[in-house]
This record gives structure tokens, C-alpha cells and sequence, in this order.
């Protein structure tokens, strides 16, 4: 008996994950009949976790779909900014350091594991904290036990954040939390810290925070010119509040 023979379309978007041939526009494939058509585009090589609407001629389709001979299926790419119940938080992966900063420095939510704990642990920890796992290893990605996830599609730091915040549209709270740890940050006076302060840097700031979770004390340090471009730059793009604290680390 013949297999059934399906045509895929996959979106632009999508291109990097599959064979050059099926970047072209629509191409044939022989499914075994019982594979589901989440399964089908997995197995070409994109995550679930990048589609958006499956349509098969033209009506939308579950991932849990069988297509049949002759089906043509158009694969889609998430919308932007992909629809969220409540504010993300984030999960990023060993490799992602840099992000995690970032991204913390405009006060989102971003967990971090380092050193690497495996991707079995990953998963397990976005799903137990209900957390959005960040990440440009497809195969994690592929993980049944996650809770959701997304592909981070550039290495570059500044791409890699507007890509984060374009697709998930969090709430920007600059200075509001530890770059450190993730902790929330809180004003406090100068005497409070003064153990963690050089001799010139007690003289030259007055204002400070500190992270309630490791203690760690910030001010407007050296490095809060490059910071502050990098917040000014996302909240003109994105939007967000200013924080009162206007502290970063020294």
C-alpha cells in the first residue's frame, strides 16, 4: 500500500530549521500514515514551540492532526507579540548569559542555570515553575516536560533581547531587579552597605540599592552609561516605566 503523500509550506520565518529544498515554497513528503502532524514537523527539524497555525487546505488544524493523502498543509510562525494569560517569566539556558542580564536589568523575571544542569533538569524546571525556557538548542526545545518555550534566533546579545521582548511583550521595570541573582532590588542608605563600598565610591554616590534575596549593593557605578543606553533603547522601542530606584552595579 502506498504511503500518503502530503505538501508542506513552511513560513519564512521558519526557514532556518529545515532543508534548503524546502525553502523554495511548497514540497512534497510521504508520511507513514499514523505520525501526527505536529510529529511530521518536528521531524523536519522545527520545534513546535516556533509554529503557529497549522492549516491544512486552508482550515486550522491541532498539532495532534493525521493528515491524509493529498493534504496540503501550510505551517505557519508564531505571532508576535505571542499571546501570554499572564506576564512571562523566563528560563534561559547555560548559554544565554548575557540575555539573562539584560533582561533582568529591564526588570523581567529570567532564571538562569549555571553551570549547565541538563536539559532533563531544564525542563523539569519550566515546568514546575511554569517559566518560558529560552534557549538555541532545538533539541531542549524538543522536550516533552517543558511548560512553553522559544528559540532564540540570534547569538548576538542586543538582537537576541529585541527578539525576546518583540515576541513576548514584557512588562519593562528597569533597575528593578539584581542582574546577579534576579532578586528584587530595594533603596537603602549608604551607612546599610557600606561594608561592600570602596573608599571612593563611598564618597562619590549617595543613592543605593540592595537585592533582598543576596545582598548585593548598587549605585550609578562606572558602568551606568553603557546600562542606561541599553534600557533607554528598549523602553523606546518596547515601552515601560522608569524605576524610582535608577541603580545599577558599580
Amino acid at each position: 500500500m502506498d504511503r500518503p503523500q502530503i505538501w508542506l509550506d513552511f513560513a519564512p520565518e521558519l526557514h532556518l530549521f529545515v532543508s534548503a529544498p524546502r525553502r523554495a515554497g511548497r514540497t512534497s513528503l510521504h508520511t507513514d500514515g499514523t505520525s501526527t502532524l505536529g510529529h511530521v514537523v518536528e521531524s523536519l527539524g522545527v520545534p513546535l514551540t516556533e509554529v503557529g497555525a497549522l492549516l491544512v487546505d486552508g482550515r486550522a488544524v491541532p498539532e495532534a492532526h493525521v493528515p491524509a493523502d493529498g493534504e496540503h498543509v501550510a505551517v505557519r510562525a508564531v505571532t508576535r507579540p505571542q499571546p501570554s494569560p499572564a506576564p512571562p517569566r523566563f528560563l534561559l539556558d547555560v548559554h544565554l548569559g548575557t540575555l539573562t542580564r539584560r533582561l533582568r536589568l529591564l526588570g523581567v523575571d529570567a532564571a538562569y542555570e549555571n553551570p549547565d544542569i541538563g536539559d532533563a533538569a531544564l525542563a523539569a524546571r519550566s515546568a514546575a515553575e511554569q517559566r518560558v525556557m529560552l534557549s538555541r538548542d532545538r533539541g531542549l526545545l524538543r522536550r516533552r516536560e517543558l511548560w512553553a518555550g522559544a528559540y532564540v534566533y540570534s547569538h548576538r546579545p542586543a538582537e537576541q533581547l529585541r527578539d525576546v521582548l518583540s515576541r513576548f511583550a514584557p512588562p519593562l521595570v528597569p533597575w528593578s531587579r539584581c542582574t546577579t541573582c534576579n532578586g528584587t532590588l530595594h533603596p537603602v542608605t549608604k551607612t546599610s552597605v557600606r561594608e561592600q563600598l570602596r573608599d571612593g565610591t563611598e564618597r562619590a554616590y549617595d543613592a543605593f540599592a540592595q537585592c533582598a534575596a543576596c545582598g548585593q549593593a548598587y549605585w550609578r557605578g562606572a558602568h551606568h552609561a553603557r546600562l542606561e543606553a541599553i534600557v533607554t533603547e528598549a523602553v523606546r522601542e518596547f515601552g515601560g516605566g522608569q524605576s524610582r530606584l535608577g541603580a545599577v552595579p558599580g
